[in-house]
Formats: structure tokens, C-alpha cells, sequence
């Protein structure tokens, strides 16, 4: 029979570590730390939670299970472990789990140096791993273009070179390896490339770039012109590609960069590695969110999982708030600065990769992409469920003339043009938006519940405070005032009005929402707009017959409908309208026109 809850709780001690929930039937739900573990899992199942998923993991849960720690540090590196170990259900998903490539400086007596996605024990030298082959061909190539290296796998030991059992290869007439295999170079001096080498790739050129301008000022005094000058080719490839990855101070060296920029559903990390005044990598990391995590809790356990992947030593880093670590790093939050420039291009490089995955994910993913967008409008406009149906309503008139309004319907964000209606207005005489606008929301929402048809979670009003109220007193009549969410938008500075709420919401104007909220509010102009004109065409064509003595509004009716255009009408000759108006008044049109 499983221990009640309640007893698993009381039994809970009080110092750090890990927590396990698990189900009825032993799948394990959610992994987490704790600096108290008695009074973290304790809150699970006293307090309220605001989010559902919450509910409903805390509703499964069968079986606790802890693990006591020394401290918070090592609490964060084992949940980390943890969570990559089971891939619990409702813990956040680091999603990066690809193969990453390496620089293999390899252990022998003359090391090759290759790129490589296996990483083997075997007392080679790994550095990485890097986020692109592109970025370690890069830097293959600057280092071979600079060292020759051999690229033959012989076992270069001394017997077998002092017994001549190889020769020289084509990579040796090249120039592109100086021959150890027969001798020609000597182990140190081989190990000496070796160790200018292991600083190019950690980002120290200042070495290399010393022993490249000594040896060619040596060269040029001896009079080794063609040698000094290949030398210096080699100097000014090690000072471009410098050059390019060169951001910050070069007193900033040896530091870690975090950022990250989340939304409804996910967290962006990214992570710069600085060293020797370099940026020498970056690297963006996708958090999917799947409790109420917030952005300290996602950083915190993406730092740990980053530096852990990348195999950093760096001590300091650099975060855009504070967050606990291991004691022995330390943090910096930088306010000005080159620090604080090295974590603003951090930021934008998250913002940037965030914007790359929307697109990708629209064309590949549209469903994800759309229960994004809509989790993230019901977040902006504090809505009680997401905008799956969105109407909105604009009127339309010229000083009063032809009132008409228009109502437009977005289904998953995107418009469904089969049931957007128009209205001819009805009760209002004179130009009044506000009146105009209560009778077709009232007219609309009437017809909707008289049919038995499903209703918006979100009506648009294209208007200010002045017109929402308006629509709000049809709502109010019909029943339905907080059963459907409604807001305005104002042309001006584009604010978001709420009903009862004088101060208005000022959206990001790159806001994904904002967009939707204009598109809507466009596409209802334009459709209110282009209905109106028709009314007028049609109005001022009518007049223009009716100005005809003896013609009444049934026969220009009559006419329009035979010959479909005035222009036409005015072309017909007099037999071709008595067929349809009779003899008497086709020749009342005909002297008119004619």
C-alpha cells in the first residue's frame, strides 16, 4: 500500500538536494533542487497553483524521492545530471542534442591535428566542441596555411625514422610538412609548433605572432629576403583572421557570457566564450518551458549544462541578473561598458536565433508556430483562454453618407475570409461612429446566439475608449459583457484600450501580437471601405438615371440590371432599350444621353 503524501512530506529533511516525483506507476514526472527540500516540496501541495500543467503533475504524484547534497551548487549539477539521465515529462527540455566537432590535437610522438565528432579516451588532446564544422575548417585551415604539419598516419617512432623505413610524401615537395618521417624535424621543434598551436585555437595569437616577426626580422638582417617575406605572409593571415574575431578589450579574457530571452513557451541562452580580448564561440541553447520556470531558473540550469557540454574552466562570468552558481565562480551584472556591449550582442544573438526558429518552425511546424502566437496574445492582452477566434469591427462613412461597417474574422491568426460580413447601418442618421458601431455589434452577436453559433474569445474594436464603450452597451444588453474579452486600438499610438480601465496598454511595436491586432484592424478598413465605395458607385450611377424625367428608381434598377454599367446604357440604341423598358421611356434615356 504507498505511503500517503502526507506522511512522505513530514519525513522530508531540511538541508539542500534533489527532488523526484514519481507516478503510480513508477515513471518518474519531474526533477528539482532545493536549498530546503522539507519546505520546496511541501509548497507543491499546499499553495494554489496558478498554472495548470502544475495542477496536474502535483494530482499524479505518488512517490517522493530525495537525494541530500552539501550545498545548492551541487544540488543544480545533479538535478542537471538528473534531468539529461530520465527526461522527465514535466521538466524543461534542453533541446541540442546533436553531435558536435572537435579539434583532435592526437597523442603520438608527432601529433596529427583533425577535426572529429568522437571523443577518445586515449590521451589525445580535444578542444570544442564547436557549434559548426564550417567554424573548425576555418581554423584548420589558418593553422596548416601558418605550421606545416604532417598529415600521414606512420608511426613515427625513432627506431622505425632511424631505420629509414619511410619517405618523403607530395605533402613534403609542397611545403606543406617538413619531413619528420625522415628525420628532417626534430620532435622539439615539431613540439614547439605543437604548443604555438594549442594557443591559436584557445584565441592567444601573441605568441605565434612574436615568434613569426622575430624569426623574419632575423631572416631580413641575414638577407633572406624571399624567406622573410613568406614569413610575413604568415604574420598578416594570423593578424586577419585576428582581427575578425576580435569584439571586446583584450583585457577581458577568459570569460563566460549569459544571456537569455524567453516567451510564453520557451528560453533563448545564449553563450559567448571570450578569451584573450576574442569572442572564439557562440552558442545559442533552446529551453522549452514546461512548469511556470522563470527566466533565473532556465539560465541557471542552461549555464550549468553549457559549461558542462563546452568543457569550460572560465571563473568569471558575466549574467544580466544574478542567479546562484557554484561559490567559487564569480559574477559579474554589467551595467556600462565594453562587459556591458559583450552582453547586449549576447542578447541579440539570442533574439536573433529566436526570430530564425520562428521561421523555420512557420514553414515546417505551422501548428506549433500558431499555438505560440496564441499563447503569447493571451499573455499580452491577459486573456482567460487563447484568441482562437478574433472579430473585429470599423465603420465606414463620408460625412454621414452611405454608412456602412464591416466586421472581419481571424481563426488561428490568420483571416477566414468566407465569414467576414458587412452591414448596411440601419437605426443612425448623421455620421455617428458611436452609435453605428453599438447597433452592428449588437446586430451581430444577436444573430450569432439566435443561430446557435460559436462565439469570438476576442472581439477588436477599431476605435478608442469612445467606441469600445459603445460595443460594450450591446454586450451588455445581450448578455454577454464577460463572456467575450473585448478591446480597442487606437489609430494614433496604437494603445490598446480595456473595458473599465482608462489607462491604455502600449504593446512592443515589434510584438507579434500587435501585428495580429493591425492586421486585423487593417484588413477590417480595407474590406468596410471598399464595401462603402460600391454603396457610393452605386448611389451616384442611380442618381444619375433617376435624374432623367420620367425615370423612377425601378426602372434604373431595371436598367443596371440588364445592361450592368451606365456606359453601356448610354451606347444601347433605342430598340435595344425598349426591349426592356418599353418604347416611350427608352427614348426619355436615349435624348437624355444622346
Amino acid at each position: 500500500m504507498p505511503v500517503p503524501i502526507e506522511v512522505q512530506l513530514s519525513a522530508l529533511p531540511t538541508n539542500p538536494g534533489v527532488y523526484q516525483f514519481y507516478d503510480g506507476n513508477d515513471k518518474i514526472l519531474y526533477v528539482g533542487k532545493a536549498k530546503n527540500l522539507k519546505k520546496r516540496v511541501s509548497s507543491y501541495f499546499t499553495k494554489k497553483h496558478e498554472y495548470g500543467k502544475t495542477r496536474v503533475m502535483v494530482k499524479k504524484v505518488n512517490l517522493i524521492r530525495h537525494i541530500v547534497v552539501a550545498t545548492e551548487s551541487d544540488a543544480l549539477l545533479l538535478e542537471n545530471s538528473l534531468i539529461k539521465k530520465h527526461q522527465p515529462r514535466y521538466n524543461v527540455l534542453l533541446r541540442d542534442d546533436k553531435t558536435y566537432p572537435w579539434i583532435c590535437i592526437k597523442n603520438e610522438r608527432f601529433p596529427r591535428i583533425f577535426p572529429t565528432r568522437k571523443v577518445i579516451k586515449d590521451g589525445s588532446e580535444y578542444f570544442g566542441p564547436y557549434t559548426s564544422m564550417k567554424t573548425v575548417k576555418t581554423l584548420l585551415d589558418l593553422i596548416r596555411s601558418v605550421y606545416p604539419l604532417r598529415t600521414c598516419n606512420y608511426d613515427l617512432s625513432h627506431e622505425k625514422i632511424s631505420a629509414g623505413k619511410y619517405k618523403r610524401c607530395l605533402e613534403f615537395h609542397l611545403g606543406n610538412c617538413k619531413g619528420p618521417c625522415e628525420g628532417l624535424q626534430s620532435a622539439d621543434a615539431y613540439h614547439k609548433q605543437i604548443d604555438d598551436i594549442r594557443d591559436i585555437i584557445k584565441g592567444n595569437f601573441k605568441s605565434s605572432l612574436q615568434y613569426f616577426k622575430h624569426q623574419m626580422k632575423a631572416l631580413a638582417a641575414e638577407m633572406e629576403f624571399e624567406k622573410a617575406q613568406r614569413i610575413k605572409e604568415k604574420i598578416e593571415v594570423l593578424e586577419s583572421y585576428q582581427v575578425k574575431s576580435t569584439i571586446v578589450n583584450p583585457k577581458i579574457s577568459d570569460v563566460d557570457v549569459f544571456s537569455i530571452f524567453s516567451d510564453e513557451s520557451y528560453g533563448y541562452v545564449n553563450y559567448l566564450q571570450v578569451s584573450h580580448g576574442s569572442i572564439i564561440r557562440s552558442h545559442t541553447l533552446e529551453v522549452k518551458k514546461k512548469l511556470d520556470e522563470n527566466d533565473a531558473e532556465l539560465l541557471q540550469l542552461a549555464i550549468v549544462e553549457i559549461r558542462q557540454r563546452f568543457k569550460s574552466v572560465s571563473k568569471e562570468i558575466y549574467l544580466p541578473f544574478h542567479v546562484e552558481l557554484d561559490e567559487n565562480l564569480k559574477i559579474t551584472l554589467p551595467k556600462l561598458g565594453d562587459k556591458r556591449k559583450l552582453l547586449d550582442l549576447s542578447i541579440r544573438n539570442a533574439k536573433f536565433y529566436r526570430q530564425d526558429r520562428f521561421k523555420q518552425i512557420k514553414i515546417t511546424d505551422p501548428d506549433r508556430h500558431t499555438k505560440r502566437v496564441m499563447a503569447q496574445m493571451k499573455s499580452d492582452l491577459r486573456l482567460s483562454e487563447e484568441p482562437v477566434h478574433i472579430e473585429c469591427f470599423d465603420n465606414s462613412n463620408i460625412q454621414g453618407s452611405n454608412p456602412v461597417a464591416a466586421c472581419v474574422v481571424f481563426k488561428n491568426g490568420k483571416p477566414s475570409k468566407k465569414e467576414y460580413r458587412h452591414f448596411n447601418i440601419k437605426t443612425v442618421t448623421g455620421p455617428d461612429d458611436f452609435a453605428s458601431m453599438e447597433e452592428v455589434v449588437f446586430r451581430r452577436y444577436k444573430r450569432l446566439l439566435n443561430e446557435g453559433e460559436s462565439l469570438p474569445q476576442l472581439i477588436v474594436i477599431d476605435g478608442g475608449k469612445g467606441q469600445l464603450s459603445s460595443a460594450l452597451k450591446s454586450l451588455d444588453i445581450l448578455g454577454l459583457r464577460r463572456k467575450i474579452a473585448i478591446i480597442g486600438i487606437a489609430k494614433r499610438l496604437e494603445e490598446i484600450y480595456f473595458p473599465d480601465d482608462p489607462i491604455p496598454l502600449y504593446l512592443d511595436k515589434k510584438s507579434e501580437t500587435l501585428k495580429i491586432i493591425q492586421q486585423l484592424r487593417n484588413e477590417a478598413h480595407r474590406f468596410g471601405i471598399t464595401f462603402h465605395r460600391n454603396k457610393r458607385s452605386a448611389a451616384a450611377i442611380n442618381s444619375e438615371l433617376e435624374g432623367i424625367e420620367g425615370i423612377g428608381e425601378k426602372t434604373a434598377e431595371q436598367l443596371l440590371k440588364e445592361f450592368k454599367s451606365v456606359k453601356r446604357i448610354r451606347e444601347a440604341s433605342i430598340d435595344t432599350l425598349a426591349k426592356s423598358i418599353g418604347m416611350a421611356k427608352a427614348k426619355k434615356v436615349f435624348e437624355s444621353f444622346h
